[in-house]
């Protein structure tokens, strides 16, 4: 199993442990509050793992342009997630969460330059199906938490197409840095208005969805370096047994029977993406038509 799949599967579990506590915590301090305070602890892991990038030359980038709009993308996915999280139930951000590796495959193929054969086009399109099955559309209530979470799926994609890019190009440190300047900024405004002191618990819960965040970025960030997004993409598949333990065992969520069989679906077409991907994916160098900030 290549590298970068094995660092993709332990990013997406412990983002799963970041994002039972993000639960936990519930509506009672603002998105943006809580937004603010994690970005703050997720720095940490950056800062302890750097090693040879300086960070007086974090903002030294050569696509300032496709840097800036990863940041604002990954911004606005992480308010909605976390609002999502806080107002619908866990297993429902899931299984709409999982949209976004089918968007990423797709846009891979035409921004990217991927290959993508005609199976795994045909898995990705089952795992689709199996998606539609746990959500049900047109026959549950949609809440604007689903909403929200739907807003998630696409601004994560586009932020995971464009780090697929600028990942072997950019500086780690300018990615981490630019995304946290703009997410300290953002967020810190709009958490004026409607601040609410954490209490002691809430601040411990924060810090460790801050460094469970921060570090699994690292890791995404660096299987990103040496595989294929078609591939790391269906490995957020996984989460979905994470999702099915923690919303039974800590929020008395349990899925019903079609539920279950979309997400057997699911996990299922995900790893077999994943399978043909070892031999059929390939990365072209040459992506996209311009070159900002050269």
């Amino acid at each position: 199993m290549p590298v970068g799949v094995i660092l993709a599967f332990a990013a997406y579990a412990i983002f799963c442990v970041g994002d039972a506590l993000i639960k936990a915590i519930g509506p009672g301090i603002s998105v943006f509050e809580l937004a603010f305070f994690t970005t703050t602890f997720a720095i940490v892991p950056a800062i302890i793992s750097n090693r040879g990038e300086r960070w007086r030359h974090a903002l030294r980038v050569r696509h300032p342009f496709l840097v800036q709009l990863r940041a604002l993308s990954a911004i606005f996915s992480t308010a909605c997630v976390m609002y999502a999280f806080t107002h619908i139930p866990f297993a429902d951000v899931y299984a709409i969460a999982f949209a976004a590796p089918i968007l990423i495959t797709v846009l891979s193929v035409f921004f990217l330059k991927e290959i993508m054969t005609p199976t795994r086009w045909a898995m990705l399109a089952l795992g689709f199906c199996g998606v539609l099955l746990v959500i049900r559309p047109g026959f549950r209530t949609i809440e604007f938490g689903h909403i929200a979470m739907m807003a998630a799926a696409l601004s994560s994609a586009v932020a995971a197409i464009i780090l697929r890019h600028i990942a072997p190009i950019e500086q780690r440190i300018s990615i981490i840095a630019i995304t946290t300047l703009y997410s300290l900024t953002f967020n810190g405004a709009m958490m004026l208005h409607d601040f609410t002191a954490p209490t002691m618990q809430q601040w411990l819960m924060i810090g460790m969805i801050g460094l469970f965040g921060g570090t699994g970025q690292l890791l995404i960030i660096a299987a990103t370096k040496i595989t294929p997004a078609s591939v790391v993409a269906p490995i957020q598949y996984s989460q979905l047994i994470w999702a099915i333990l923690f919303g039974a065992v800590l929020y008395a969520e349990y899925p019903d029977r079609l539920a279950i069989i979309g997400l057997l679906i699911v996990v299922a077409t995900g790893l077999t993406n994943v399978v043909n991907g070892k031999t059929r994916a390939r990365w072209k160098a040459r992506v996209f038509s311009y070159r900002l900030g050269q």
